[in-house]
């Protein structure tokens, strides 16, 4: 369902805003402990300090509002990913992005006990940075230069590599083993508002860049060549775009774990509903990120409850048939 015009993507906009409204709320709402919309009410208004009250404003809030920002920050990282590299496959967990993010992570809290939420944010930015480089220069390495499948194939490399060594290195310590596994899988269970509050500035940040530079993606997308004759510095607005996708996969992972497919999915859908103009495509596919991202977390606690299934299983599960679809149809990225 393509919106034609701007009056229609508006609608559409204010719609995807309510909806990403609700989830939250029923976030807030179901799971494992019963509890009701008007229970969930009184929580924030009168709380009594009784288990469901506590569970409601200091579980379930957080988890909610994680989970919102974590998929609006994939998403539009998946968005700017494709662009640059004019692949439709590109994502932050292809290209390695989110696996260079959590091998820091995991050797930060584990080799040298890091625990500081400043600083785990910013090692998990080095992490995704140095992903980055090392995909953009393995890509680049030939006669043929930078070409969308060598970026893949250098994407799936890295990120095959960070995840061994990840492997290796809990294989070696079985007690950071017990301490990470949940994290490696991708999960908002657990999270406290403290290390949303701590990323979330950086994540900001990528949003609010994000958007400034989206009329000049869309010239972007028309080709270097086209874009250079317009007269707009490529190599600039590619390190800002860069940039941006490190501070939010790397913000992403560092709250909740490599949590994958939600980049490669949603783009495709907001070129759907609004087309291919960025000034639309980046905000629609944030909203879009955050209500798959909690719709996923609020079916993992259901699956097997009372036991949860991390939302990396889930998002996996929703993600795998659409990246084939995507694969064997050959979409061109716009």
């Amino acid at each position: 369902m393509l919106l034609k015009n701007n009056g229609q993507k508006v609608l559409g906009l204010i719609i995807a805003i309510i909806l990403l409204l609700l989830f939250i709320c029923a976030s807030i709402i179901y799971g494992y402990t019963d509890t009701t919309w008007k229970m969930a009410l009184n929580a924030f208004q009168h709380n009594n300090g009784s288990n469901e009250h506590l569970v409601i404003t200091t579980v379930r809030l957080p988890r909610a509002l994680i989970a919102a920002a974590v998929g609006c920050s994939l998403a539009i990282a998946g968005v700017l990913m494709q662009t640059l590299t004019k692949n439709p496959l590109a994502s932050p967990d292809i290209f390695g992005v989110n696996a260079g993010a959590g091998f820091a992570v995991v050797i930060a809290v584990t080799l040298f006990s890091i625990g500081d939420l400043q600083a785990i944010a910013w090692i998990a930015f080095a992490g995704a940075a140095a992903a980055a480089i090392g995909v953009y220069i393995i890509g680049s390495v030939g006669r043929e230069g930078l070409t969308p499948i060598k970026l893949t194939l250098a994407g799936a490399a890295m990120a095959a590599m960070f995840a061994s060594f990840t492997q290796g290195f809990l294989v070696i310590d079985e007690a950071a083993l017990e301490q990470v596994l949940f994290w490696l899988a991708g999960s908002v269970q657990g999270r406290k508002l403290e290390i949303l509050l701590s990323v979330l500035p950086y994540l900001i940040a990528g949003w609010g860049i994000a958007f400034l530079i989206s009329s000049k993606m869309n010239v972007l997308s028309m080709g270097d060549d086209v874009a250079k004759g317009l007269g707009l510095n490529t190599v600039m607005l590619k390190i800002g775009a860069g940039i941006v996708i490190i501070l939010l996969s790397g913000g992403a992972v560092a709250i909740a774990g490599p949590i994958g497919f939600i980049g490669i999915v949603i783009p495709h859908v907001a070129r759907a509903i609004v087309g291919i103009d960025h000034r639309w495509v980046i905000p629609i596919s944030g909203l879009l990120g955050g209500i798959l991202l909690l719709l996923a977390d609020i079916l993992a606690r259901y699956v097997i409850m009372p036991q949860e299934v991390p939302v990396g299983v889930m998002t996996a599960i929703i993600g795998t048939p659409f990246f084939i679809y995507i694969a064997r149809r050959g979409f061109n990225a716009k």
